[in-house]
């Protein structure tokens, strides 16, 4: 594998420097009371540097991994090993992504309390996932040979992307990637029936 050149790593840790940046000053002052000047100044660039490592806008700063979990997801599906079936795959991948340190799990947990109180990164989180759960919908479809989409595709995909979410919040996310596979494997069946 070819290691990335001088300007390629360079524009690598602007892009991490800002986004590091942007999570200090939010976590300290909250999201909405910070500007995009101040970040900038922060990470000792100017604001045009900024916007052309982040064009999306602020909010982007906080989810400076779309595109990268986006293709994981569906590298997870495309890339599986022969006879994997495509909800182990997921649910593998998913467990990957819940493997971290105490340290790196109190910043996720400050990630989703810095999202739960900004509208503005709420509806911004609902659209990312919801590119990442029709990105992993058409990578489904292809492999099954269906549309993209069929309810059951969608359907699918999107209790995938929330899988992930939900399990964010919890103290063994890893138990809960299995609780919720488990129930997207055997079916709702009559849970929850009182009989």
């Amino acid at each position: 594998m070819t290691q990335p050149g001088r300007r390629e790593r360079k524009k690598a840790q602007t892009r991490t420097a800002l986004a590091d940046a942007a999570m200090r000053l939010f976590s300290e002052r909250g999201y909405d009371e910070v500007t995009v000047t101040e970040v900038a100044e922060a990470a000792d660039v100017s604001v045009t540097t900024l916007f052309k490592h982040f064009p999306e806008g602020k909010e982007s700063l906080v989810f400076d991994q779309d595109t990268s979990q986006r293709e994981a997801l569906v590298a997870a599906v495309r890339d599986r090993p022969a006879g994997q079936s495509i909800l182990a795959a997921l649910r593998a991948h998913l467990k990957s992504l819940h493997e971290y340190s105490p340290a790196e799990r109190e910043l996720l947990r400050q990630l989703l309390r810095l999202v739960s109180r900004s509208r503005e990164l709420r509806e911004y989180s609902d659209r990312m996932w919801l590119r990442h759960g029709e990105a992993l919908a058409e990578a489904i479809a292809a492999e099954v040979g269906a549309d993209p989409r069929e309810m059951k595709v969608r359907a699918l995909a999107r209790y995938v992307v929330d899988a992930h979410t939900l399990a964010g919040w919890e103290d063994d996310p890893q138990q809960a990637i299995d609780d919720i596979f488990d129930l997207l494997v055997g079916g709702w069946g009559d849970y929850g029936s009182t009989a």
